[in-house]
């Protein structure tokens, strides 16, 4: 394992994290949620300019409808959150870009692009395109989707990119620029993938990796496929055959090795698009969900000796309530109801409910759509981007999902570009999930054609905001206006023994009288896009902080070791380092 700068010893005081670049941002009372505007599209703004261009020549490929997605990291190490989004191009390269049906946006094009959050040390929120300095702007393949992790254990994150094509890692080189070593580190593989997320499914203290496939379309094997009034269309998953997921192990030396044979892995196969990493049956090791476009969803539970068994079906999450393979595109997981475990929500197809699973604690599900009323809200859309957040700080888990067709929407027949929808918001009312996205701002008034969602505190001031990517469309900066209004606490982990990102984590917050809220440490789930590694806690109002004032925090390591902090005071950013609190046998 290479350790060109491990972050150790740093103290739980807030003097220690003002000198690392955090800052403890104060909010002097919590309050009621005041009706009115909770989100703001803030990306015209603060500089977050970038349009998404697909490339398309009338040849209907596939990936021109799927893509792409977005990753929120701190690269610079300075405390904010920068962004990272991805780029489609044209596939066909016998055609020019005057054969494009949607000329290229002249002003970020071609590439990804990588935007530097300056609000440290500004103090104001604006992003500059930093893109050529960074050297992350792509291989000029069609981007899919990102994953963030630090697979070196050098105290900075690393970018794995999928494309429709070649994928790509980029080392970050801590001091503002990346290299691309996906040639040494042996992820060059070439295929359909979709989403990736970074996990360490054998406790060896080094990040792995794994990346979802969807189906073995080809450009040469383009075929046709019309809709019922006889028009083109992009064809749908069952047209091309499914692939099997791909896990890569780190061998802790800046290679990794393909064991998916080896892991069990490969033995399935499935259109797969979105992926989330958490210890679903609650024995300390982290399995991994998969969700699959018209194919059973996937569920690999971790057998400890580096093996994995699917067992999708027998839990109860690879089906719906109704024994249907919907069209699995978007996954979160997370304790919604507040008893411990992790539950699974996943978005479908229009005319498909989006699928909410409650977890029994041991890793068997029960289809809880309907109980919740998620089911009928979700028919007349189809759902990509989506997490489970705390968006009003009242201490439950609210929804988000991003929304836009793959067929032609009847009612903007003859338009350039016919599949938009708008996004929604779901209020968690402990009963039931009540939809406010009527309430949630104008910005939610917008119809486009959302693909990847990713969550985070982008201006630190305690609550979170959303960044969305629009096939074809601009990238949005939905800034939330509503959360600091209530109390809250955000925690960053840095492990020491275990990986330095502590991905897998579990954090638990003790307040008195009450019952402990669990969240984990990720950046994976949603679709093709990576999160803010902070783990944030919403408290509530004054009246609800007396009543039940903070104890503790306890963290549950991917070691399985365990320690706890005291907590003072809300409304703060902490940083937790393994080995500085109080170890708990």
């Amino acid at each position: 394992m290479t350790s060109r700068r491990r972050v150790v010893g740093v103290s739980f005081a807030l003097a220690a994290l003002l000198a690392t670049g955090w800052r403890s941002v104060e909010v002097t009372s919590g309050r009621p949620m005041d009706k009115g505007l909770v989100f703001k599209d803030a990306s015209k703004s603060t500089g977050l300019d970038f349009q998404h261009f697909i490339g398309a020549t009338g040849a209907y490929y596939p990936p021109e409808i799927m893509g792409s997605g977005i990753a929120i990291l701190d690269y610079d190490g300075d405390g904010d959150l920068d962004v990272y989004l991805l780029q489609g191009t044209l596939l066909d390269k016998t055609k020019s870009w005057k054969d494009a049906a949607f000329p290229p946006p002249e002003k970020h094009w071609p590439g990804n692009r990588l935007f530097r959050n300056e609000l440290i040390p500004t103090g104001k929120l604006r992003f500059v395109d930093v893109t050529e300095q960074a050297g992350v702007a792509g291989n000029g393949e069609f981007g899919m989707g990102v994953a963030v992790g630090d697979y070196d254990n050098d105290g900075d994150p690393d970018l794995f990119v999928t494309n429709f094509g070649p994928n790509l890692l980029y080392r970050n080189n801590g001091d503002g620029t990346f290299t691309d070593v996906t040639k040494q580190a042996g992820l060059g593989h070439d295929s359909f993938s979709a989403s990736a997320a970074f996990l360490d499914y054998d406790k060896d203290g080094s990040l792995d990796l794994f990346v979802v496939r969807y189906n073995a379309f080809t450009l040469q094997g383009n075929k046709k496929c019309y809709n019922f009034a006889g028009g083109r269309e992009y064809c749908g998953p069952g047209d091309y055959s499914p692939l099997s997921s791909k896990l890569y192990h780190n061998d802790g030396h800046g290679h990794f090795v393909d064991v998916s044979q080896k892991s069990g892995i490969g033995t399935a196969t499935g259109n797969g698009l979105g992926v989330v990493c958490a210890d679903f049956n609650g024995d300390g090791w982290m399995d991994i969900y998969v969700a699959n476009d018209k194919t059973p969803n996937h569920l690999w539970i971790n057998q400890r000796n580096g093996i994995f068994q699917e067992r999708g079906l027998i839990s109860g999450c690879a089906f719906n309530a109704d024994g249907k393979a919907l069209s699995g595109m978007g996954v979160t997981a997370g304790d919604f109801d507040g008893d411990g475990d992790e539950d699974i929500f996943v978005t479908n197809l229009t005319g498909e409910p989006n699928t909410l699973y409650r977890n029994d604690g041991s890793g068997f599900f029960e289809d809880v759509t309907n109980l919740y009323g998620l089911g009928h809200t979700s028919f007349p859309f189809t759902g990509f981007g989506t997490l489970w957040f705390d968006y009003d700080n009242d201490g439950r888990l609210d929804l988000f999902v991003a929304n836009g067709e793959i067929r032609v929407v009847d009612s903007q027949r003859g338009k350039p570009f016919p599949y938009s929808q708008k996004n929604q918001l779901f209020h968690n009312e402990a009963k039931i999930f009540r939809e406010v996205t009527a309430q949630a701002g104008a910005v939610f008034e917008l119809s486009e054609v959302s693909r990847g969602a990713a969550f985070g505190d982008i201006d630190n001031d305690g609550d979170i905001d959303i960044v969305v990517t629009n096939a074809n469309g601009p990238a949005r900066l939905l800034l939330n206006e509503i959360g600091t209004q209530n109390h809250w606490l955000e925690l960053r982990l840095r492990g020491v023994h275990t990986s330095p990102d502590a991905y897998g984590a579990r954090v638990a917050l003790f307040r008195k009288g009450r019952a402990p809220l669990w969240r984990r440490v990720a950046t994976d789930g949603s679709y093709l896009s990576a999160h803010d590694p902070r783990v944030h806690f919403g408290l509530g109002t004054d009246a609800e902080l007396r009543e039940a004032p903070l104890e503790q925090v306890l963290v549950v390591w991917p070691d399985d070791d365990k320690e706890t902090w005291k907590l003072t005071k809300p409304d703060q950013l902490l940083l937790l380092t393994e080995g500085t609190g109080g170890f708990v046998k």
